[in-house]
C-alpha cells in the first residue's frame, strides 16, 4: 500500500480517477445491498468486489495482464494479513468462551448488580474500550464482544442496534489508543513521533469524545430498552460459573500489555479457556472440536472407545460428516469476511496503483489546504475520504501518511499533532461505513448466533447499513477533530515539542 510513483503503473481511459471505478462500484453496490435492500449479506459482499474489478479491467489502457498483476499485489498485502489473522484467533476465543457459558454468566451478573437493558449499552461501551486497549486490536475486541456480550445485552432487552453500536464504539476507542495498536503504531511512525508521546497527546481528544459518547449511550438506552427476552433459567450456579472466563480474557489483556504479539496473547487465552472449560464441566470436549464421522467406519468405532481421543470422534450418519466445535466455527465464520478484504485491498491497490488517490490528495494539497486551519480540516476531511474506499484502517493510514506527512510539514504542524489526526479518523471511521472491516468483523460474529442460542432470532441480527448513526464514539472523535482543526486545540507546530526516537516499530 505504500507504493508511489510520478507516473501511474496502469493507465485508464478517464484518466487517474478511473483508477477508482472498482472500489466506487463496490460501495455503490454495498449502498444498495445493505442500505436500500436491507441484504446483510457478506458474501454477496464479496460478488460485489469481483464484479467491480471486472469492470475496472475494461478501462485499462494497453494489457490487461499489468491490471490482473496489481490485483495479485494487492491481494498479498501484509496489512491484509494482520487484520485476517487477528479476525481467525479471535474467533476462535471467541467462541471456545462462548461454549463456556460466558453469556449466561454475564446475563446472571447483570441481572445480580440491577444492570438493566437501559445501562447495558453504556456499560458495554466501557468494557470493549478496555478490551480493546488492552490488547490492541479493534477488530479483536469487535468479535469478542459481539459473539459474547451482544447476545447478553439482547437478551436483557437492550436494542440490538444500539448493542452493537456500543460495541463498535469501545473497538473505535481501543484502536485509536492502544499503544499496541496497529494503527497507533503506523500513525506515529509514518509522522516521525514516538508511540508513547503520541498515545499521551492524544488522551485529551480521545477522552473528550469518549465522555460524550458514554453520555449519548446512557440517553439512548433509557429511550430504546426493550423487555428481556426469556432464555431460560440463567439465574443458577452453572451460569454463574460462566464467568470464570473473565480469567481467559484477562490472561490475554495481561499479556498484550506486557509486549507478546497478538497471536500470542490471543492463543494463551485460548488454551486457558479450553483448559476451564475441561476442568470445571462447563463444556464438553466435543463442543469445542469434534470429527463427526461416519458411524459405519470400523476405525470410527474403535475410537470412539479410546478415553481422551475417543471424545473428540463423534460417530454420526453416513451423510452427516463435518468437522465442528468452537475452534472449527470460530474460524469458519470469516472465512467470507477474508476473501472480501483480500479483494477490497486488491481494489484499492489498483486506485493506488493507477494514480486515483494522488489526483485526489493533489487537489486537495494545492487547491484546498490554503492555511493551517484549512490545512488540519484537509486532514481531517482526507483520511476520512481514503477510509471510504479502503475499509482496513491500517491500510487507510498507510496510503494517505505520505500526504499527511507533506502537507503537515508545509504548515510546520508538529509530527504528533499529524499522528493524532490520521489515526482518529481511520480509527473511528473503519467502524461507521456498513461496508468497513470492523463492522464487517462484528456482524459476521454475529449471523452465528441464531445457531448458538435457541432463544436468539434472526430478527435481532442487525442490518450494517442500520448501526452507523449509534457508532457514537466515532462520531465524537471526527467531531472532536474537527472542532480542533477549526479553533486550534491542542495545536503543536514543530517547534513547539520534538519527538523521541521511535520506541516500537
Amino acid at each position: 500500500m505504500s507504493h508511489q510513483s510520478d507516473d501511474p503503473d496502469v493507465r485508464f481511459y478517464g484518466g487517474r480517477l478511473a483508477s477508482a471505478i472498482p472500489i466506487a462500484f463496490f460501495i455503490a453496490w454495498a449502498i444498495v445491498q445493505s442500505g436500500l435492500l436491507g441484504i446483510g449479506d457478506t458474501t454477496g459482499l464479496v460478488a460485489g468486489m469481483l464484479v467491480g474489478l471486472i469492470v475496472g479491467m475494461f478501462f485499462v489502457k494497453g494489457p490487461w495482464k499489468v491490471y490482473a498483476d496489481i490485483i495479485f499485489d494487492g491481494m498479498t498485502e501484509r496489512v491484509a494479513a494482520t487484520a485476517i489473522v487477528a479476525w481467525l484467533w479471535a474467533g476462535m476465543f471467541a467462541e471456545t468462551i462462548q461454549v463456556g457459558g460466558f453469556v449466561d454468566g454475564l446475563v446472571w451478573a447483570a441481572d445480580a448488580v440491577s444492570v438493566g437493558a437501559s445501562l447495558f449499552p453504556a456499560l458495554t461501551f466501557l468494557l470493549a474500550a478496555l478490551l480493546a486497549t488492552g490488547i490492541g486490536t479493534g477488530y479483536g475486541t469487535a468479535i469478542a464482544f459481539t459473539a459474547l456480550v451482544f447476545p447478553a445485552g439482547v437478551a436483557l432487552g437492550a436494542d440490538p442496534v444500539l448493542q452493537f453500536g456500543a460495541i463498535l464504539s469501545g473497538a473505535v476507542f481501543g484502536d485509536n489508543l492502544a499503544p499496541v495498536s496497529d494503527t497507533t503504531i503506523v500513525s506515529a511512525v509514518t509522522q516521525d513521533a514516538d508511540i508513547g508521546g503520541v498515545v499521551a497527546s492524544r488522551l485529551k481528544y480521545a477522552v473528550v469524545a469518549a465522555v460524550f459518547a458514554f453520555v449519548a449511550y446512557v440517553v439512548a438506552g433509557q429511550a430504546m430498552a426493550g423487555q428481556p427476552v426469556n432464555v431460560g433459567d440463567v439465574g443458577g450456579e452453572g451460569s454463574a460459573l460462566g464467568l470464570v472466563h473473565l480469567l481467559s480474557i484477562g490472561v490475554v489483556i495481561v499479556t498484550a500489555v506486557s509486549g507478546r504479539h497478538i497471536i500470542e496473547a490471543i492463543s494463551w487465552g485460548l488454551i486457558v479457556s479450553v483448559t476451564l472449560n475441561l476442568a470445571l464441566g462447563l463444556s464438553d470436549a466435543s463442543a469445542m472440536l469434534a470429527f463427526r464421522a461416519s458411524q459405519a467406519s470400523d476405525l470410527v468405532q474403535t475410537i470412539d472407545a479410546l478415553p481422551v481421543v475417543g471424545a473428540l470422534v463423534v460417530p454420526v450418519e453416513p451423510g452427516n460428516t463435518a468437522v465442528a466445535g468452537s475452534l472449527y466455527s470460530g474460524a469458519a465464520g470469516f472465512f467470507p469476511l477474508i476473501v472480501l478484504v483480500l479483494l477490497i485491498v486488491a481494489g484499492a491497490q489498483v486506485m493506488q496503483r493507477g494514480g486515483g488517490f494522488e489526483a485526489i490528495l493533489e487537489f486537495l494539497l494545492e487547491s484546498v489546504a490554503t492555511t493551517v486551519r484549512r490545512a488540519e480540516t484537509t486532514m481531517v476531511l482526507g483520511t476520512a475520504l481514503v477510509n471510504a474506499m479502503i475499509t482496513i484502517n491500517t491500510a487507510a493510514e498507510i496510503a494517505i501518511a505520505p500526504y499527511i506527512r507533506t502537507l503537515g510539514r508545509r504548515f510546520n504542524i508538529n509530527g504528533y499533532r499529524r499522528a493524532n489526526i490520521l489515526d482518529a479518523n481511520t480509527s473511528a471511521l473503519g467502524y461507521i461505513f456498513p461496508w468497513g472491516g470492523g463492522l464487517l468483523a462484528g456482524y459476521s460474529a454475529m449471523q452465528t448466533l441464531p445457531q448458538e442460542y435457541e432463544w436468539f432470532t434472526q430478527a435481532m441480527v442487525v442490518n450494517p447499513a442500520s448501526v452507523w448513526p449509534y457508532v457514537f464514539h466515532g462520531w465524537f472523535l471526527v467531531a472532536v477533530f474537527l472542532f480542533a482543526a477549526w479553533t486550534g486545540y491542542g495545536l503543536e507546530y514543530v517547534s513547539d515539542r520534538q519527538s523521541e526516537e521511535v520506541s516500537r516499530v
